[in-house]
């Protein structure tokens, strides 16, 4: 790994781990082993280094997604593929945990890539369960939008749930009710 990278993925480590104002760039060259010259020469400085990082979780967390929910299967099949995906539910999302960083949030840039996500897999997901819908795999009345924006919901607030007791079983509660819902849904529609 070059320098560049390693200073992207310490940063990504540090921003997961302590947040924007707690991750200096001291803290960034000792974790990437960079000298503060090497920081300067591949980036202006701290914002830059953290747009890349975040640009990268960002980038990441849509490729985990798109895997899921383009792969083969019924529209409930690939949601549950996606929610049931392996996740660290006790670190929290990498790119939710900085919807709670005000710096990040304050900053149009760095917020950018966070927003481009939640609405890009929001999108897809609404489209999914609409095909879901228009297939007849799901009842009529479902609101994909909505449904969509519950899911991300449940995704982001399970891992707050499961950050709060220090326990991943709370992440996979909140799941596992989101799926008996879509079920129900299924179900009552056969």
């Amino acid at each position: 790994m070059d320098t560049r990278e390693r200073l992207i993925e310490s940063t990504r480590e540090l921003l997961w781990e302590r947040g924007y104002v707690g991750t200096s760039p001291k803290a960034i060259q000792q974790r990437s082993g960079a000298g503060q010259g090497s920081m300067y020469h591949h980036f202006h400085g701290k914002p830059d280094l953290a747009l890349a990082a975040i640009t990268r979780n960002a980038e990441e967390m849509r490729e985990r997604a798109r895997a899921a929910l383009d792969g083969p299967g019924t529209v409930a099949g690939r949601v549950a593929a996606y929610l049931r995906r392996e996740r660290d539910a006790l670190k929290g999302c990498p790119v939710g945990r900085l919807t709670q960083d005000p710096d990040v949030m304050a900053d149009p840039e760095l917020r950018g890539p966070i927003e481009e996500t939640f609405a890009w897999l929001t999108g897809t997901l609404t489209a999914l369960l609409a095909r879901g819908r228009a297939d007849g795999e799901l009842r009529p009345d479902l609101d994909p939008g909505a449904t969509a924006a519950a899911l991300v919901a449940v995704v982001q607030g399970g891992y707050v749930l499961a950050r709060a007791t220090g326990s991943p079983d709370a992440y996979a509660q909140a799941v596992e009710g989101a799926l008996a819902l879509i079920r129900f849904q299924e179900k009552e529609n056969h």
